[in-house]
């Protein structure tokens, strides 16, 4: 069994979950980036280091470990190395699960986000300023390479998104596990379309995986009970976290040729002003022409991968979750 989690650290900044694997490099930019952010140095930081699925990652693990254990620059820093494999889907909803119930709040990163210099700022911001408004379900750190037409820093949006986020314990006890649950009542309901349409996934058929075992996505259960409860999630209007790992190294992003999720940091400080969470129908709209390019983006990136598989590059990194 893993040693329970330390008593946290007195801190009026919210703790960080960060989860890391076999990534030493994508973990290293993560933690340098985080690390110079404002509120680093107050702000307590929580690394959970999987355990190697397969003998042949134990060296990466432990390059990860070794690594890790040197980590500074934080109030507090506690790595919990996992004695067994759990997996991405369990690590996260154990990880979580302990540090809400603990501080009440969490920040949650995995180990191939760079961050902005304001990324933490925002997140103890916004989940301050909405601690007490059960409709918003979290806050999220990355935003779609969108220009809006707006003023606002902020906007809502009805799904959540995974990469780098904050929530409440309140809040996170919405998750549900049982995948083929949430399945049936968003059929029984008539929300699939819904489900599907607020995001640049076929989230039907990544829950439907999900259910018959093909993946283990924490996340599109996740969404799946947001959309259920009627909740929305908060993001900034310009991306303040960059995915560094969609270069094929990862389980859960393949590598893109043409990546339509990359984007420029936001280098000024985003205003959380509470405000009532609701939709704007408007720039909803911007947001499905870009859906739909991405969906194109697929199949181009797809077909490339193909022709990878055919012709492969010498040297390619084949490191995979």
């Amino acid at each position: 069994m893993d040693a329970p989690l330390p008593l946290p650290t007195v801190s009026s900044r919210a703790p960080i979950a960060l989860f890391v694997y076999n990534r030493p490099e994508h973990t290293r930019r993560t933690v340098e980036a985080l690390a110079a952010n404002e509120g680093a140095a107050a702000s307590p930081l929580f690394i959970f280091s999987d355990a190697p699925r397969t003998p042949a990652a134990a060296p990466l693990v432990d390059q990860v470990r070794a690594y890790v254990r040197t980590v500074t620059g934080f109030a507090q820093v506690t790595v919990v190395e996992r004695s067994a494999n759990m997996g991405l889907a369990r690590s996260i909803i154990e990880g979580v699960s302990d540090l809400t119930g603990r501080f009440g709040r969490a920040i949650v990163l995995e180990d191939d986000l760079a961050t902005a210099p304001g990324f933490l700022s925002f997140m103890n911001d916004a989940l301050d300023a909405y601690a007490d408004d059960p409709r918003v379900l979290s806050v999220c750190g990355y935003m779609y390479p969108v220009v809006f037409d707006t003023p606002a820093d902020t906007l809502f949006l009805r799904a959540p998104h995974s990469w780098g986020w904050a929530t409440w314990k309140d809040r996170w006890s919405l998750f549900r596990p049982d995948g083929a649950a949430l399945l049936q009542e968003l059929e029984a309901r008539r929300l699939l379309h819904a489900f599907d349409s607020n995001g640049p996934h076929d989230y039907t058929r990544m829950l439907k995986d999900q259910v018959a075992g093909r993946n283990d996505s924490w996340f599109v259960r996740w969404y799946a009970a947001s959309l259920l409860a009627d909740r929305v999630s908060l993001y900034p209007a310009r991306s303040l976290v960059s995915n560094i790992g969609i270069d094929g190294t990862g389980v859960h992003c393949a590598d893109w040729r043409f990546d339509p999720f990359k984007v420029s940091l936001c280098d000024t400080a985003v205003r959380v002003v509470a405000q009532e969470a609701a939709i704007n129908e408007r720039l909803e709209v911007a947001l499905a022409r870009y859906y739909r390019k991405v969906g194109l983006l697929r199949y181009v990136n797809f077909a490339y991968r193909l022709l990878d598989r055919m012709l492969p590059v010498p040297g390619r990194s084949e490191v995979r979750r």
